[in-house]
């Protein structure tokens, strides 16, 4: 965008050609909310979660459509469950943001709120986190909207069930417990996190202001910076709190679910977690033919149809043509992908293509054991852990086994041998995999070395 890298472009009162106030635009790094917009390869990136991860299908399509006029009509979900819109440009978010005012769209102002994605219907929640958000955001109004807060923040409300948030990380995490009690950790998933308070709505709310307080002391404070000393001052009571981490396996997201509606939900994934508007409208007039009523945001970049009042099969069947998979288990949940070469600026390759020759030529990969990130540029967009990852560049590709796309890559490989090297890694694993063991672990032990040494062999 013309700009040093990590500077604000910020255009607060400038108008675009039409009049319109034009965008705040904030560095990588920012979360990439509607009134910031983040600069991408393709243009503009922004992030938003509706109230409670819920749209109707009207305001879907009506989102769908505006991503189209507007952006590139590349939609994404994340693997957090929030949804972001690609190839925008400054004179453009104005526009998007008014056609989500005018669906009725409703973006809460201030840090994303994670919830259960079936809150309130979900069969096996303990508790609905939904009320409590709505109650947490009204009471802590002005904390959250401290412009103190990092950034990228995080909050989860957990009302557990089988599609609770155990396995998402998050400098705040309210924990539903027996007898409408709640439980407050900070920084960590549902095993990892380190219990501060529980207690009622009340209590849990006041102590989540608390933590704000603290996080808000220093600019772009996180959960992990908090002093030990200081947060044990703040709960005295802390290290007497008794937690059973949860070990308790979440229900896949993608098929057909029964709630205690008795209606039906049917989970769903784009491709690689990437759709185009078009195929995505094209879905949402086939569910709302069948009966469906609503969509619910998921982590795990994947969304629920709501409503059906009877299996529906043949909205599973129409998901495959538009380019979304709702089986679990199927290879491509196991590729996290970015926009790639053809959406992307910065891209060096064709990321979907590449998918699809890795899903074909070496099946031993997708054993569920590990995640492949193919990341078309050194930046990792489409994935902030380590994975094994094939990171794209001027001279070919970079083989990281167990790191990031901006690590150092373990191997390098000609841009004509990608086809080969795959070849060769799938041939090593299925060659010294011991009985039972995973790729994942397989690839660990054979190393670097090892791995660099069978792809090299001709």
């Amino acid at each position: 965008m013309g700009t040093e890298a990590g500077k604000a472009i910020d255009r607060t009162g400038e108008t675009d050609l039409q009049g319109r106030p034009s965008a705040t635009i904030r560095p990588r790094g920012a979360c990439p909310a509607l009134a910031t917009p983040m600069p991408t390869g393709d243009g503009l990136l922004v992030r938003l979660r509706p109230a409670g991860g819920a749209m109707t299908l009207s305001q879907f399509s009506a989102l769908a459509r505006s991503a189209a006029d507007h952006g590139n009509g590349i939609l994404e979900i994340t693997a957090r469950g929030n949804l972001q819109i690609r190839g925008l440009r400054a004179e453009t978010v104005g526009p998007l943001a008014a056609n989500i005012d005018a669906a009725g769209i409703e973006v809460p102002d201030g840090p994303a709120i994670e919830i259960s994605p079936l809150h309130g219907i979900d069969p096996d929640e303990t508790s609905d986190p939904a009320a409590l958000e709505k109650t947490l955001r009204s009471k802590l109004r002005e904390l959250l909207a401290s412009p103190r807060l990092a950034p990228k923040l995080s909050l989860i409300i957990d009302g557990g069930g089988a599609f609770g948030l155990s396995a998402l990380s998050a400098d705040i995490r309210i924990v539903a417990q027996p007898d409408a009690q709640w439980l407050v950790a900070i920084n960590g998933d549902g095993e990892t996190a380190t219990p501060v308070a529980s207690g009622s709505a009340d209590a849990v709310i006041s102590a989540v202001g608390e933590i704000l307080i603290l996080l808000g002391v220093g600019q772009s404070r996180r959960a992990r910076d908090l002093d030990p000393t200081l947060l044990r001052a703040r709960f005295p009571a802390m290290d007497a709190i008794q937690v059973r981490p949860s070990h308790q396996a979440t229900t896949p997201l993608s098929g057909l679910h029964r709630m205690k509606d008795g209606k039906h939900v049917l989970g769903v994934r784009p491709e690689f977690g990437q759709m185009r508007a078009c195929n995505l409208t094209a879905l949402i007039d086939d569910a709302k033919a069948h009966g469906a009523t609503a969509i619910r945001l998921a982590p795990g970049r994947g969304f629920f149809f709501t409503g059906f009042p009877d299996a529906a099969s043949a909205v599973q069947i129409a998901a495959g043509k538009h380019g979304f998979t709702t089986q679990p288990g199927e290879s491509s949940e196991y590729i996290a992908a970015c926009a790639g070469a053809g959406a992307c600026g910065s891209a060096f390759y064709e990321t979907r293509i590449l998918a699809r020759r890795l899903i074909a030529a070496a099946p031993v990969l997708f054993d569920g054991s590990l995640t492949i990130h193919l990341s078309a540029c050194s930046k990792g967009c489409a994935h902030a852990r380590p994975a094994l990852t094939l990171t794209g560049s001027a001279d070919g590709f970079g083989l990281v086994l167990n790191g990031l796309a901006s690590d150092l890559p373990d191997e390098r490989i000609a841009g004509g041998r990608i086809d080969f090297a795959i070849e060769r890694l799938a041939r090593s694993i299925e060659d010294n995999r011991g009985a039972g063991e995973s790729a994942a672990a397989c690839l660990t032990r054979l190393g670097a070395t090892g791995v660099s040494k069978a792809l090299r062999q001709e």
